[in-house]
């Protein structure tokens, strides 16, 4: 008879291979076949017989590898049927297949949580259930990875569920509230379940309600579980924690037990569950967690499946039914592959008694085959043996280890509770630097914006400046042109006077010539009129002589000759003057030809004077006219940059922009100063309308004043109160409109006269008002002042720590006289180490003061150092504040280390004087640092005493700790007299008394927060600054301290305060 062993192994194996192939293609045809069945988009329930043959293969297959390869085809976003068969399916795998389902569904994890977000932000009725589903499975999915004890179905004995807790406190606070969780997440799903089918008006017995329904049998196991594990857990919990702190556990089961039993309830009175499910029932009032007795009388509900006897019908397409699980693969394949293996040996080597046979050959190659397995075996036995000594020997050295661990989990379990603290202070940190991080990128994309903005406003500006340079050009060969039409009139005007003056002078020499001929003919008259009077004397004579005797004859000849010569004389100068008159005439004549050319050319340069004045005129009128077309240019750019500035008060983008208060009130001064030069220039223009490049450039220079002022002006309004933020904003828009009204009346020729921005001048000094009461408190300094201020500030300082080395001096011999010993000897390391930081001090105020002066001169140039600090006001501030805070930290470390010395004080205050007069000192170098140059020694001198500063606070801090633990009187804990219930009551006072002093604390640090609050604001200092620019700022104003009122702790946390002590076990 044939044997199977007698096969070849050639033959074995390749039968093997074909046999696994066949049989992995019909498993896979049978799982396809069944999921496709189970999940479809049909609105009935799944059948059992599909989700059995799918969690068989699971089993088969020792995972879901299969199940999900499949499933991922299916489109879960295009049904919501679908996605909830799905579900549902998954939830009956997940707790009846195989246990590595977990680990391959948890890698699908991400997909659920997709597939949940998607249907959830749906108005489908299905959707919602299936977002509800998913949420459940991924809480079902992480608490058993997490828990990996506890298996899927929750089928687990009290004894693994106490493992699972173990022994501290805190583990089994986070498993309860892990518990909580999951049985609040199935209960939702139960309920909208059920509210939905009241909704519709559906019976359990239509296939749309038990589609519905389905999925709630596996609700209901898990529910019953969790239940159990919600009453050990919470009986345990307060075993070891008051009552006072699980009071919100215990409102959250009475919450889940209610809502438990109503379910329970309303399943157990439908039709489809009773044939179904077994449904147990929960007591009518829930567990007394106050008294420890009350665990006894709790019963674990348990749900029951009833076996059903009727077989199920098989579809037409349905094979055979499938074996459970393949347990032993040598006793199915040797019963049910033998017919099958007989045919393949008679089809390779034929019948038995049929041909040529060469079965001793076979035998004898199978007996050395034999021998050789037989020697394997021998050394693989060896060789198993040496392994199982050298496991063995692991063994003893890995429970030596194990022991050894044992040891140090206690150990372990307190450093875990202080990681687990720290890791909370690293996830708020994280939090924290998430929250900047986030603020940083808004502030990043702010300052693109507002670069964007910058740039855009910067071209704006360069095509404005542009323009105005041309019209500025345009201005200057006008008024070139009207200068040359004045020189020519200037010139018109000094030839007309030059012939006007020649003329003038003509007709003066000509009246001279004629009176110089009048008194000529004049003069001969007079001569005529002589002669002829001296003729007829001498004619009388003559007549007087003629009785005369004959001497008398010669005297009348003599007399006749002279007559002779007299009237020759006389036609003489009769000659000569008709020669005169004649030469008179023809100069009269000559002077008269030249009066009419005179005339005649006066006529023609009067003529020529004329034209060039209508020129002239028109030259006037047409510069007339382009002076007011570039004013109404001016104007109207003028209105569109005070339009574009109103614009951006609405502006969405604008609201992030913010300002401060003085750079407000210099925009409203510039605004002020240009308002009077637009009012000399408006003056100017209308004494001279020629000429309007005055009122131009301060038309110009208003609009970007203004509209400047109105932008920073609502800017500033974005940090302001409500009040002044609405009337600042107010104003602004009033400015606008003013503003807007004034050039309006400015382009008209009928209203310019009476144009005047005296209501524009009003609102902007409105504007500045509120930009000066908006300024921050402590800025009431006259900045000529401030120069002095800081001389005086630094001098008082450098006293203050003077006067604070004396008295450290007076105190340390005061001590040397009054105490000895032990206390003498804290004493004088606490004042050496005040002596020691107060010199460190004082070092770091001459090293700013000497950074302070290299500072000036090297920038104030022309300028005087008071005008220097008054430049730089909010340095100089800085600097003041700095210096009064480290003077009153000198003055208050002495104070403070004299109540220490003399026991009268807290040695507490001594610690925190020396930590504010570090961060005093470190505010004076930081304002110090701000303008030095980094290349300065004496900056790095500053820099080195500041360090030093550190140091010696440290020290003084040290020294002052040092004190106190030697002064410090301890007593030793002895408790060994006192019975278990005195130490119950003086556990329960100590618990009382931590959480006064919690509570007091946590009063002081709100006061603390409001302390520090309120001094940002007196400092002027912003608190967005504060949080966003001081890392320590920020971490003091915590959310918990700068609230008004503590917030109740929630209830998913773990208490933090009144836990039970870890008290380490007993060894014997």
């Amino acid at each position: 008879m044939n044997s199977i062993r007698q096969v070849p192994t050639r033959v074995k194996s390749r039968r093997t291979e074909a046999n696994l192939g066949a049989e992995r293609e019909h498993f896979d045809k049978k799982q396809l076949s069944s999921i496709s069945k189970a999940i479809n988009s049909t609105e009935t329930p799944v059948k059992e017989k599909h989700a059995r043959r799918i969690i068989l293969g699971t089993h088969r297959e020792k995972g879901a590898y299969t199940f999900w390869s499949y499933a991922l085809g299916f489109p879960l976003a295009s049904s919501s049927i679908l996605s909830w068969k799905f579900c549902h399916v998954l939830h009956k795998v997940l707790r009846d297949g195989h246990r590595n389902v977990l680990q391959d569904c948890m890698r699908h994890h991400s997909s659920l949580v997709e597939v949940g977000k998607l249907w959830g932000n749906l108005h489908d009725r299905y959707g919602q259930l299936v977002a509800l589903y998913t949420r459940l499975l991924c809480t079902k999915l992480e608490f058993h990875v997490k828990h990996s004890e506890i298996p899927p179905n929750l089928e687990v004995t009290d004894e693994v569920l106490e493992r699972t807790a173990g022994t501290d406190i805190n583990n089994v606070f986070q498993l309860t509230v892990e518990v909580f969780d999951y049985l609040d997440s199935e209960l939702k799903l139960a309920e909208t379940v059920l509210r939905q089918l009241n909704t519709s008006i559906a019976i359990s017995t239509l296939t749309s309600g038990q589609c519905r329904l389905a999925p709630l049998i596996q609700v209901i196991q898990d529910c019953s579980h969790l239940y159990h594990f919600t009453v050990k857990l919470l009986f345990k919990l307060h075993a070891c924690l008051p009552a006072d702190t699980l009071q919100g556990h215990r409102e959250r089961f009475h919450d889940q037990f209610h809502s438990l039993k109503t379910f329970f309830n309303k399943a157990r009175d439908m039709m489809y569950f009773k044939r179904l499910i077994q449904i147990p029932k929960l007591p009518d009032s829930p567990p007394n967690f106050l008294h420890a007795a009350s665990l006894a009388k709790h019963v674990k509900p348990v749900v029951v499946i009833p076996d059903d006897d009727e077989p199920e019908q098989q579809d037409d397409d349905d094979d055979e039914p499938e074996p459970l699980i393949e347990v032993s693969d040598v006793s199915t394949s040797s019963t049910q592959a033998q017919p099958q293996q007989f045919d393949i040996f008679d089809q390779t080597f034929g019948p038995p008694n049929g041909g040529f046979d060469d079965r001793d050959l076979q035998i004898e190659s199978l007996k050395r085959d034999l021998e050789l397995l037989r020697a394997e075996l021998e050394r693989v036995k060896a060789e198993a043996q040496r392994y199982i000594t050298q496991l063995k020997s692991q063994i003893n050295s890995l429970e030596a280890e194990l022991e050894e661990q044992r040891a140090q989990k206690q150990r372990a379990l307190v450093e875990n509770e202080q990681l687990r603290m720290e890791l909370e202070a690293t996830r708020r940190r994280n939090a924290d630097h998430e929250s900047l991080q986030t603020t940083f990128i808004e502030a990043e994309k702010r300052a693109q914006a507002t670069e964007q903005r910058y740039n855009k406003l910067k071209d704006k500006h360069s095509e404005l400046v542009a323009s105005h340079a041309e019209l500025l050009r345009k201005s200057a060969d006008t008024v070139k042109m009207l200068s040359v039409t004045q020189q020519t009139q200037e010139e018109v005007e000094r030839t007309k006077q030059q012939l006007s003056f020649e003329v003038d002078r003509i007709k003066q020499e000509a009246d001279m010539k004629l009176e110089e001929q009048k008194f000529e003919m004049e003069k001969l008259k007079r001569e005529l009129e002589e002669k002829m009077a001296e003729v007829m004397r001498i004619k009388a004579t003559l007549q007087s002589s003629e009785m005369t005797s004959e001497q008398m004859n010669s005297s009348m000849t003599a007399l006749q000759a002279e007559k002779e010569r007299l009237m020759r004389s006389v036609s003489e100068k009769e000659a000569e003057l008709s020669s005169l008159r004649q030469a008179a005439q023809v100069q009269q004549s000559s002077l008269q030809l030249e009066r009419e050319r005179s005339s005649r050319e006066l006529g023609e340069l009067q003529g020529k004077l004329q034209e060039k004045v209508s020129l002239e005129e028109q030259m006037k009128q047409k510069l007339l006219e382009e002076q007011f077309a570039l004013l109404q240019g001016t104007i109207t750019e003028a209105e569109n940059i005070i339009q574009d500035a109103v614009a951006k008060l609405d502006d969405p983008l604008h609201i992030r922009c913010t300002s401060s208060p003085d750079y407000l009130i210099s925009r409203a001064e510039a605004t002020l100063g240009s308002i009077d030069k637009v009012k000399k220039g408006h003056a100017d223009y209308l004494h001279n309308m020629g000429d309007a490049g005055g009122l131009l450039r301060a038309l110009t220079q208003f609009s970007h004043l203004a509209a400047d002022t109105i932008i920073n002006g609502s800017a500033t309004a974005h940090m302001a109160p409500t009040d002044h933020a609405d009337r600042l904003t107010e104003n602004c828009r009033g400015c606008a409109t003013q503003s807007l009204q004034y050039l309006n009346d400015l382009k008209s020729k009928a209203t310019l006269q009476r144009a005047d921005p005296a209501s524009i001048r009003i609102i902007v000094q409105k504007i500045l008002h509120l930009g000066q009461e908006l300024r921050p408190k402590g800025m009431d300094v006259r900045q000529d002042e401030l120069g002095d201020l800081v001389d005086k500030e630094m001098a008082s300082t450098s006293a203050a720590i003077e006067e604070a080395v004396r008295r450290i001096d007076e105190m340390m011999n005061q001590a040397r006289k009054d105490t000895s010993g032990v206390k003498l000897e804290v004493n004088e390391r606490i004042l050496n180490s005040c002596t020691d930081l107060m010199k460190a001090i004082r070092m770091l105020v001459i090293a700013s003061t000497d950074l302070q002066k290299e500072i000036v001169e090297g920038g104030r140039g022309a300028a005087t150092i008071k005008e220097f600090y008054a430049r730089n006001s909010r340095w100089t501030e800085g600097l003041i504040s700095a210096a009064k805070a480290v003077g009153w930290g000198a003055t208050e470390m002495v104070e403070s280390a004299d109540k220490v010395v003399l026991h009268t004080g807290k040695y507490e205050e001594l610690i925190v004087c020396s930590h504010e007069i570090a961060a005093s000192t470190a505010q004076l170098v930081a304002a110090s640092k701000v303008k030095a140059d980094r290349s300065s020694k004496k900056l790095s001198v500053l820099q080195q005493a500041s360090r030093h500063v550190n140091e010696m606070a440290a020290n003084v801090v040290a020294s002052t700790k040092t004190g106190q633990e030697n002064l410090e009187e301890k007593d030793t804990m002895d408790f060994s007299g006192m019975s278990l219930i005195k130490l119950r009551k003086e556990e329960m006072e100590s618990q009382v008394k931590v959480l006064e002093l919690e509570s007091q604390l946590g009063n002081e640090r709100l006061r603390l927060g409001e302390l520090r609050k309120k001094h940002y604001e007196l400092a002027g200092v912003p608190l967005e600054q504060v949080s966003e620019g001081n890392g320590e700022a920020s971490s003091l104003a915590h959310p918990v301290t700068m609230s008004p009122k503590p917030s109740k702790p929630a209830l998913m946390k773990k208490p933090t305060l009144s836990q039970k002590p870890l008290i380490p076990p007993k060894f014997k």
